[in-house]
């Protein structure tokens, strides 16, 4: 595709525009169950894992790019083709318009909703699991995502008082993981916790003022059950009643002077320290499962 093709998109009046713009806003995103992909590794991720749950329809809609981003990641193009995904070539200032970013990268992806019922979270048997309660932070939220991702989790899940899964800023921070691994959104925590232990997955409340830490965790061998980290506000922390709902409240030991950790550095932590005894000989996972 050359950068001299003429932009198949140049009007902001026109209603592809027009209604990728509207979902800047939480509301339209929920009506529409639709939401934007920026930038070339979360369009890349995308179109190579964007299979909805039950593989019969992708999350991507369509893709818009500017001539010179087509030019740029023909390999992202390419491989939209490849799955008969629609590719539309627009200009600098309506790429500039739908997009979130100060200075967009020149390719966005319009996708479907693509959370997962907790139901089937559960069918799955996950053996690790990150909870967010109550975080409001987009950035947070997309960051332990892509955390969990890392780690090895099976899944995410949002609980109904936490930031929109779609957000922008959430979805730019997840670098794609959002596309990896399923995601469930929008569960109350008491659900949460009783159906995890329902299904024999250990519950533990991340929290400074926990009364075990993770050393001790580590060193008595429980992170090798399959575990569920419960993760909260950005500011305040976990309420008293969300911890009360966890078999263990656990604190990440702090051995120099800080005053403590932030909240994506406490999850990548706690959730690495889970994956890496899961891993062990005696840990949950069976042999072959590492992803």
């Amino acid at each position: 595709m050359a950068s001299t093709d003429t932009p198949q998109l140049s009007s902001l009046r026109s209603p592809r525009v027009i209604a990728a713009r509207k979902l800047a806003r939480r509301a339209q995103r929920g009506k529409d169950r639709r939401f934007l992909a920026e930038g070339p590794q979360a369009v890349r991720e995308a179109v190579a894992y964007g299979l909805l749950p039950g593989g019969r329809e992708h999350a991507v809609v369509e893709i818009y790019l500017t001539p010179e981003a087509a030019e740029r990641h023909g390999e992202i193009v390419a491989a939209a083709r490849a799955v008969d995904l629609p590719v539309l070539t627009a200009t600098d200032e309506v790429i500039a318009d739908i997009c979130d970013t100060v200075t967009p990268q020149g390719i966005v992806a319009l996708c479907r909703f693509l959370d997962t019922p907790f139901a089937e979270v559960l069918k799955a048997r996950p053996k690790l699991v990150a909870v967010l309660a109550n975080v409001r932070d987009p950035g947070n939220a997309g960051t332990v995502l892509r955390t969990a991702d890392a780690a090895g989790a099976d899944a995410v899940v949002l609980t109904d008082a936490s930031v929109d899964l779609y957000n922008p800023k959430a979805v730019r921070a997840s670098v794609g993981s959002l596309f990896h691994l399923p995601v469930a959104v929008g569960v109350p925590i008491e659900q949460v916790v009783a159906e995890l232990k329902a299904n024999g997955v250990r519950v533990l409340a991340a929290d400074g003022a926990g009364e075990r830490d993770l050393d001790q965790e580590l060193d008595e061998g429980t992170l090798g059950a399959p575990s569920a980290w419960i993760f909260g506000n950005e500011a305040w922390g976990l309420p008293e009643e969300t911890r009360s709902l966890a078999d263990e409240v656990v604190r990440v030991p702090i051995h120099g002077h800080a005053e403590s950790l932030n909240l994506a550095t406490a999850a990548a932590v706690c959730l690495y320290a889970s994956a890496r005894a899961q891993r062990s000989p005696a840990g949950c996972r069976e042999p072959g499962t590492e992803r």
